[in-house]
């Protein structure tokens, strides 16, 4: 009899073409840029872009190879989310997050096994979105500390679950959600509830109206006595038992696949720019903007800063992940999208008011650029980390002595 795992792998034989070959990659960035520009006008969540991708196999890749036995690798896993984000970013960072939050339970061995291979199930063959709702209005990211005010309280059967999440990244599309709770008892335990997303009780705020990234739909979400079963508490702990819980592979994972996202977004920044200095020719000059020095030159520099993105990436996606110290995957994220803001800055700077016609896509590029700086660890979080550790270091003699 085949197994689970087989079984999808064949659909998934027999439904698509290798979704990691470069020419689906080249058709899958060339249909997604046709609409870009519309979908961060009206800021509407690009529910085609996703009816798309499931056509061509690329939302359950992930889910489909853990069930497959075989693994989707970092470096595949890179080039997918780059072509996307190269088309579209909204729609890069909705897939990147169900990927990840895939990842986190698919070898997480508190989840049950039963719900774990039916959710897996369901990104594989359904194309099914999740994303974990982990961020609150008074708490911010539960990544800084701190208690969730999303309180789940003990019914028979199960569980009611009342909060307010906020940046609910894809909420209009998601059908699961990983909502991060405590339960009321007196020293409460804290994790992951897993509720399907059109469960009674839950209501969603359309807050999102941000600068850039605007198709994510991140919005608002309420949930008022939200009832779940027993088995849908997929990981909750007390809070001592977080401590030192994290996952190393899956931390670098993120780092490198965020940073390789906003990495692209400045590519896209990069290509206009150079197009529009080899085209535009002003009558006073006679020859295009890109016969002159100081064009050549700030060129030049956004290719140096890009070359040091792609060589840190380049490092990290064929080096060892699960090897990978929380402090150097902290530096990939901010450094690939620190530099993706420069590349933009620079470009912007160079280009004058063009650059920030809205009839031009290098706006939006900026403003999708500065997005990168929101998602956790943050800048002070990182920078303060790496500092205490170099000190910590010195301290106890391993360095400077």
């Amino acid at each position: 009899m085949m197994s689970i795992g087989n079984a999808v792998a064949a659909i998934n034989v027999r439904k698509f073409s290798d979704p990691t070959s470069a020419d689906v990659l080249q058709d899958i960035t060339a249909t997604l840029a046709k609409t870009a520009a519309g979908y961060d006008r009206s800021g509407n969540f690009p529910h085609e872009n996703f009816d798309y991708l499931q056509q061509q196999g690329v939302i359950g890749l992930h889910a489909s190879r853990e069930l497959s036995g075989t693994p989707l690798t970092l470096a595949e896993a890179q080039r997918v989310i780059s072509a996307v984000a190269r088309g579209e970013p909204s729609t890069a960072l909705v897939l990147l997050m169900t990927w990840l939050f895939g990842m986190s339970f698919a070898r997480n061995p508190n989840w049950p096994p039963k719900l774990r291979t039916q959710v897996l199930q369901d990104i594989a063959l359904n194309g099914a979105l999740i994303n974990g709702l982990r961020v609150e209005p008074a708490l911010g990211s539960p990544g800084r500390g701190g208690l969730p005010a999303t309180v789940a309280r003990r019914a028979p059967g199960g569980w009611l679950i009342s909060g307010h999440k906020i940046y609910c990244t894809g909420i209009p599309a998601l059908k699961w959600l990983g909502v991060w709770g405590r339960t009321d008892d007196p020293e409460p335990l804290i994790g992951t509830f897993l509720v399907p997303a059109k469960s009674p009780g839950i209501r969603v705020v359309e807050t999102w109206d941000q600068l850039g990234m605007r198709a994510t739909g991140s919005h608002d979400v309420i949930l008022e006595n939200v009832f779940i079963p027993d088995a849908y508490a997929v990981d909750i702990r007390t809070q001592k038992a977080w401590e030192g819980s994290n996952d190393v592979e899956l931390f670098a994972w993120m780092s490198v696949l965020l940073g390789a996202l906003y990495d692209t977004v400045a590519r896209n920044a990069r290509d206009w720019l150079v197009q529009f200095v080899s085209e535009r020719t002003p009558s006073n000059l006679g020859a295009p903007l890109s016969s002159l020095p100081r064009f050549q030159e700030a060129i030049g520099e956004i290719d140096s800063i890009l070359y040091m993105s792609e060589t840190i990436l380049y490092r990290a996606i064929h080096g060892d992940s699960a090897a990978l110290p929380f402090n150097e995957s902290n530096f990939i994220k901010l450094i690939l999208t620190n530099n993706a803001i420069k590349v933009t800055e620079t470009a912007l700077a160079l280009v004058g008011n063009p650059a920030l016609s809205r009839a031009n896509p290098l706006e939006r590029h900026h403003r999708d650029a500065l997005c990168g700086r929101v998602h956790s660890p943050q800048q002070d979080t990182v920078l303060t980390g790496a500092g205490r550790s170099a000190l910590a270091a010195f301290a106890s003699g391993q360095v400077g002595k």
